[in-house]
């Protein structure tokens, strides 16, 4: 089956406008190969000459001959950032947060991606069930880097149980070729009581350890569970003596990657360290945030952009009056950090509150999956000030609404005060507060 590539933008000043190439056209092949997705575009584009055959929306084809710098883009966009349909899952993971959801959201949420290419673009991680052998060879042949994958698990019977994939655990294998292949790998646990915890995550660390250094990191995080289940596999929620296990058998290999390799290699996303109500690890414990998206170092990394620009302020009598809104996880560590605030800015108060989590459940307790719903039912009667702060993962930036789609000005209106969106670093936290003086 042939791949269609339809043009859907021109750059400006670009060699494509410059050899007429317009919207609508059709890219065929370039230097006479075909190109199935975006990362074909990009290798076969990297070249000094390069012949595109175009076809024109009369149906003529046009042969351009095209001399150009090594690494000088044509500068086309295509209308799928994959030049390629997404690839969905095909498991059936017994902790899929997906399958946790209630209906009536919006389609693109259940939408289950596990499209290696994701993995490049978007730092998805991936199971590899979905992966070919082609697959494999095209991600060593163009060398692409770093690839992020779904461990979960490297007993290959319990991996095909947990992912209820009767090849998931043949698909382990994929791992000995990129690494043979010389790819930078990430990966990732989800921790699930009863079933991958214990013996088994020793198992598992033990048996990542032989593709050190190819595999940079590795987390471990606890399985999400929301209040829709029914139905499926019965998971517990971890205890604080699980929690304290867990890092235990954490640091222990922590101790040994670092000894052998120079860096910590498996990591413990946040909530393990307050579920078991320990301090963070030091930053240079994080080998430079490899894991910052999977929760893991956020925390002390906020903590130590705070504390850094804190030191610097000298504090004033301007009377501010704010609120912030966070999830019950971080609510502590924001707490403190507003205190710290007011000591400084005395005539500055700051309301903080941490949303308990009503629509997906009270055990899901991260910023990023509060709904407006709960921020409204939560909010309402409650001091606020000149302005609310919420935190940028609350939010989709471009749409300019929540999970459940509920939109800010639909927030600020039942709450009757403007909202602000606070990017994630210690020294947005505070500009975001100092800006909003009383009028």
């Amino acid at each position: 089956m042939k791949h269609v590539h339809i043009v859907d933008k021109v750059l400006p000043g670009s060699i494509a406008e410059e050899l007429e190439i317009e919207k609508g056209d059709r890219l065929i092949s370039i230097n006479g190969q075909e190109i199935g997705d975006v990362f074909d575009y990009h290798f076969l584009v990297n070249d000094d000459f390069l012949t595109v055959l175009i076809e024109k929306s009369t149906g003529e084809q046009w042969e351009l001959e095209i001399e150009k710098d090594y690494e000088d883009d044509l500068g086309i966009e295509f209308g799928q950032g994959l030049m390629d349909e997404y690839r969905s899952c095909r498991n059936k993971c017994m902790f899929c947060f997906i399958d946790q959801m209630p209906k009536g959201m919006r389609e693109t949420l259940y939408f289950k991606d596990d499209d290696s290419r994701l993995s490049f673009l978007q730092g998805n991680y991936i199971t590899l069930t979905n992966m070919s052998d082609d697959d494999v060879d095209r991600i060593i042949r163009y060398h692409l880097e770093p690839i992020n994958i779904s461990f979960h698990t490297t007993n290959p019977e319990l991996r095909c149980k947990m992912l209820h994939n009767r090849f998931a655990g043949e698909a382990l294998k994929k791992i000995d070729r990129l690494y043979e292949g010389g790819i930078t790998m990430n990966g990732q646990i989800v921790l699930c009581k009863g079933v991958n915890d214990g013996e088994e995550l020793e198992r598992s660390i033990r048996d990542m350890m032989k593709y050190l250094p190819c595999l940079q990191s590795v987390s471990v995080v606890p399985v999400g569970l929301t209040k829709y289940r029914e139905g499926l596999y019965p998971l517990e929620s971890f205890t604080k003596e699980d929690a304290k296990e867990v890092l235990s058998i954490i640091h222990k290999w922590q101790k040994k990657a670092y000894d052998e390799y120079g860096y910590h290699f498996i990591h413990a996303g946040d909530e393990w360290y307050i579920l078991a109500e320990e301090e963070m690890p030091e930053e240079e414990r994080y080998d430079g945030y490899l894991q910052l998206e999977n929760g893991v170092g956020m925390m002390r990394l906020l903590q130590n952009e705070f504390a850094e620009e804190y030191a610097g302020l000298e504090g004033d009598d301007t009377e501010r009056e704010v609120s912030i809104a966070t999830g019950v996880l971080a609510y502590p560590l924001i707490c403190r950090m507003a205190s710290a605030i007011e000591k400084k800015y005395t005539k500055t108060k700051i309301h903080v509150y941490g949303i308990r989590n009503d629509f997906f459940g009270e055990k899901i307790t991260v910023s990023g999956l509060i709904t407006g719903r709960d921020l409204i039912s939560q909010l309402t009667d409650q001091p606020l000030g000149t302005c609310l702060l919420l935190p940028c993962n609350m939010v989709r930036i471009q749409e300019q609404d929540f999970l459940d789609d509920l939109t800010r000005d639909q927030v600020e209106e039942a709450l009757q005060v403007k909202t602000d969106i606070v990017k994630s670093s210690g020294r947005d936290f505070i500009e975001a507060v100092l800006k909003h003086e009383k009028e």
